[in-house]
């Protein structure tokens, strides 16, 4: 489904935060119904290029969308700061965005019929009735992930939507939005540190470090010479000939970060 059609244009972008250069002069092309995903270590720079593409950070350059702004974006942060305390359901979370009356007076049947058909597209229908508080890491990713497709979006941006998943929850995730990438053809960009899961899921990579590194299909950019210039003399030592494969001990790299970088 990918294209030679360029989704998004990355033209000269940087990010200045407090005189340090977040970004510097990137410059990068994500293909039309790709799986793009950026990489690079703590600081490099990836969840700021998501927040100048959404518009949420001043940036310099320019970014170029197909269709122009009127594309519908959907977002997937890597958590929702929730107070586990709010006493809503899943049903009544993902009502809030589409019907008018206030949710103490109930939420309508077609707007709990929409979100049972949400859910049921992400594998999650018998969340509905479940306390949103009560969700775990990979639950609540399922429910911001309808969320976000109740936006019928032509760009799904996801910001390294593994964290806080076991390894079997991540790689469940991957293939469920391959799924939907491909029924819905949608173009989707996210930031992972997973490098196995990126061998096998990503059909184009950004290797970022404040800058382009590299870019491509992964078995042209996941080799040990770009992987060293990210990470370090330690990545060098990995043999990543085999890309049809994870990568041992590539999994998660730097999966402690947690910050906007």
């Amino acid at each position: 489904m990918e294209t030679d059609t360029p989704a998004i244009i990355f033209d000269h972008v940087s990010v200045t935060r407090s005189g340090l250069n977040i970004l510097d002069e990137v410059n990068a092309t994500v293909p039309k119904g790709s799986c793009t995903v950026l990489i690079g270590p703590n600081g490099a720079g990836k969840t700021t290029l998501l927040l100048a593409l959404l518009g949420e950070v001043h940036y310099r350059g320019r970014i170029t969308l197909s269709g122009g702004r009127g594309l519908r974006i959907g977002y997937v942060p890597q958590k929702l700061n929730l107070d586990r305390g709010m006493p809503f359901t899943v049903a009544e979370f993902l009502a809030m965005g589409v019907q008018k009356r206030p949710l103490w007076l109930g939420i309508s049947r077609a707007a709990r019929e929409q979100a049972l058909a949400l859910l049921e597209q992400v594998h999650a229908a018998h969340l509905i009735k479940r306390r949103v508080g009560t969700l775990s890491g990979g639950e609540m990713q399922r429910v911001l992930l309808a969320l976000a497709l109740q936006q019928k979006p032509e760009l799904l941006v996801l910001d390294e939507p593994s964290a806080g998943v076991d390894f079997e929850g991540g790689r469940l995730f991957c293939e469920l939005l391959d799924d939907l990438r491909r029924t819905r053809k949608f173009t989707q960009i996210m930031v992972s540190h997973d490098l196995g899961m990126v061998a096998h899921h990503a059909t184009c990579v950004i290797c970022l470090k404040r800058r382009v590194v590299a870019q491509g299909a992964p078995r042209d950019v996941l080799t040990g010479k770009v992987l060293q210039a990210l990470f370090g003399m330690h990545m060098g030592l990995i043999c990543a000939q085999d890309h049809t494969h994870a990568m041992p001990g590539t999994a998660r790299q730097n999966k402690g970060e947690h910050h906007h970088a």
